[in-house]
């Protein structure tokens, strides 16, 4: 698979919380991931409050639009419990410790592994997850739908009806 670790730095920026760093970093994140300039372009000519409460209105209401891999799999279940774990003992298995704020699937962080590692493993088993999230996005209409289509694009298209 060919490398597209600046492409999933890029996106796992784009896919936070948009404050003051993520704007300082939107040239940067134009010319490095070209990839991404609908989202980025969208980025900077919307003034930063609105594009903090669009955020905010896509990922953080409703799980419909969850960057949580696991939770497309698991919901809120036990089970997730044990994927969060896989997820860390993946990270601490590269000489990574997972410290963020965030759960270890979030999928920022995971773009942000495989850009570190070039380990795609967790990309590639939630292809599915990835899939469905890019598809609501586009029915919400969002340009953060334009960031998951990127991603997605580096990815051999998913097996339907299979599970690892």
């Amino acid at each position: 698979m060919p490398s597209f670790e600046v492409l999933y730095q890029a996106a796992a920026l784009c896919l936070t919380y948009p404050d003051d760093d993520f704007r300082a970093r939107l040239p940067l994140l134009r010319e490095a991931a070209p990839q991404l300039r609908e989202f980025t372009d969208h980025a900077a000519v919307t003034p930063p409050g609105e594009l903090a409460a669009h955020y905010v209105q896509v990922f953080d209401l409703k799980n419909r639009h969850s960057l949580y891999l696991s939770w497309w799999r698991d919901g809120d279940t036990r089970r997730r419990g044990m994927s969060l774990v896989r997820f860390k003992n993946l990270y601490r298995a590269h000489g990574l410790e997972f410290t963020g704020e965030e759960l270890p699937d979030f999928l920022p962080a995971v773009l942000e592994f495989a850009a570190r590692t070039g380990n795609t493993d967790l990309l590639l088993e939630h292809r599915d997850c990835l899939d469905q999230l890019r598809t609501r996005l586009t029915d919400f209409g969002t340009p953060y739908a334009s960031v998951l289509d990127a991603v997605c694009a580096t990815l051999p298209t998913a097996q339907t009806g299979t599970r690892p």
